[in-house]
């Protein structure tokens, strides 16, 4: 038994809570526990939450990209993203993501082939958008994938990549064991520990390979070892439907597992990235009267993977991020009854009134990313129409409706919660003082929910973790400050002191 004190509990809670073995066992003042043989822990003052929960994310990915070239920090010019680029050739291969065209400064247009061939010919290089859906290709990356013909999502001559295309490309580089996903999934939980993470809702079978077999049981491994220090519901993602069938026909379904790894929902992506100009729109874009943006996956077999789920005891969350996916999904959405099996939509990014009322009578979950406010509110107002940027990113509306839960998409973003709830809260970029649709804003107890709670409600887990209270799960943080009184525009910069995960400490400030 530990009793931490000389504390503040998020919701007035009181100012102790003790931990016995892996859950809360009192909740309230100091004063009025009584203890014996009890271990001590002094507070001093700091500020406890409920462990953050990312309801959307790519733990694998986020892993995969530790390992590899991190290019968010080199977007201010395609001359410097090249440059830097250069440094790495020593390398086998030259494997980069976080790079994104409207930041930079000399042009606005994709990286090509040739500018890559030009920094070699020798190895492949594949340099991927912080989008993740769209990636550039040397001509030594595209020799080996064995792709010889363009179609509508690959244009050799260019290089360019988008959506499942990107998967081919990666068939030809050097395959992805199960020992190096275990190692991904072990980095990437440490960084998320240190942003305060206990929970994740994460989309990792098609992260490393196109077989999932070795996500699977990379993470199930890794389960038995008791090696996670988060607690994960798989997302499972399948591009083929008779591969899901099979899945399905192993005994899997949403729920199998236990506190630590547990199968989620059918993950299914419907489309593209706003940045990317590759969301679909259902009249073309603002800036691009040329597309409408792409359907990543056929409608009749969007609805032969919907039908089999619902039947087979599998809830669904389906990628949605343009009002044109968004109708052919609600659309399918009105055979099932969403409120019992918590269906949902991951993103909810551009959205008309009629389709916020729909997913209002359908009872939807949202899986929002308020941390992309960051970027996407500088560029909605080129991408789509006024009246329709006027109803997009309605998180407001969304909580109000459907109990929404908050993410990252990290690798797409950091997994930084505390990010999330500023943007969230202010719904002001970073480095700007233009607030984009302030009536969507949440309160600050809304945020912190949003990524609390709220996510332990859209894994079917609110009655085991997501609050501190007496029974549930020991998942805690401990901050410096208090996020209700701290500025909103400085509660990304609330230091974490340390993170507990079922009762143990996952990560503590030096």
């Amino acid at each position: 038994m530990k009793v931490f004190y000389n504390c503040h509990i998020y919701n007035n809670l009181g100012d102790c809570f003790v931990v016995e073995d892996n859950k809360f066992v009192y909740v309230g003042k100091y004063s009025d526990f009584k203890y014996e043989d009890a271990e001590l822990c002094d507070l001093n003052g700091a500020y406890v939450y409920p462990g953050f929960n990312d309801s959307h994310m790519h733990v694998v990915n986020y892993g995969k990209f530790l390992e590899n070239i991190s290019l968010y920090e080199h977007t201010n010019s395609l001359k410097e993203l090249l440059s830097e680029l250069k440094k790495h050739t020593n390398r086998k291969s030259i494997i980069g993501r976080g790079w994104n065209h409207d930041y930079f400064s000399d042009v606005n247009r994709f990286p090509t082939k040739d500018e890559l061939d030009e920094i070699s010919k020798d190895i492949p290089i594949v340099i991927t958008r912080a989008c993740g859906h769209i990636s550039i290709a040397n001509s030594k990356a595209i020799e080996l994938s064995g792709i010889k013909e363009s179609d509508e999502n690959i244009d050799l001559e260019k290089g360019v990549f988008k959506e499942n295309s990107v998967y081919k490309l990666y068939e030809g580089l050097p395959k992805v064991t199960k020992d190096d996903i275990k190692k991904y999934i072990l980095n990437a939980q440490k960084k998320m520990n240190e942003y305060g993470i206990t929970s994740c809702q994460s989309d990792d079978f098609l992260s490393a390979t196109n077989d999932y077999h070795d996500a699977l049981s990379a993470l199930e491994e890794l389960n038995s070892e008791n090696k996670l220090t988060i607690r994960i519901y798989e997302q499972a993602q399948f591009l083929d439907f008779n591969e899901f069938k099979d899945f399905c026909e192993k005994g899997y379904y949403t729920g199998k597992g236990d506190n630590f790894f547990k199968i989620g929902p059918l993950k299914i992506i419907g489309d593209g990235s706003l940045g990317a100009r590759t969301a679909l729109l259902s009249v073309p874009y603002h800036d691009d009267k040329t597309t409408n943006g792409i359907q990543v996956i056929d409608t009749s077999d969007l609805y032969q993977f919907m039908d089999y789920a619902d039947s087979h005891n599998f809830q669904i969350a389906i990628h949605a991020i343009g009002d044109g996916i968004l109708d052919i999904i609600l659309n399918k959405y009105q055979d099932f009854d969403c409120a019992k099996k918590r269906h949902g939509i991951v993103h909810c990014q551009i959205s008309r009134k009629d389709q916020l009322k729909k997913f209002e009578e359908l009872s939807l979950h949202a899986y929002i990313q308020s941390i992309f406010l960051d970027y996407d509110s500088k560029i909605v107002y080129d991408r789509v129409d006024k009246d329709i940027a006027d109803t997009s990113y309605s998180f407001k509306t969304l909580f109000k409706v459907s109990n929404a839960s908050n993410g990252s998409d990290c690798p797409v973003e950091f997994c930084d919660c505390l990010k999330g709830m500023q943007l969230a809260i202010t719904r002001t970029p970073i480095n700007d003082t233009k607030p984009y649709n302030l009536d969507e804003a949440l309160t600050c107890n809304e945020a912190i929910d949003s990524f609390t709670k709220n996510g332990a409600y859209a894994s079917f887990e609110e009655d085991i973790k997501g609050e501190i209270k007496q029974g549930m799960l020991a998942d805690f943080v401990i901050l410096e400050n208090a996020i209700e009184t701290c500025d909103p525009y400085k509660i990304k910069d609330i230091k974490i002191l340390s993170t507990y995960m079922d009762g143990k400490e996952v990560f503590h400030k030096i």
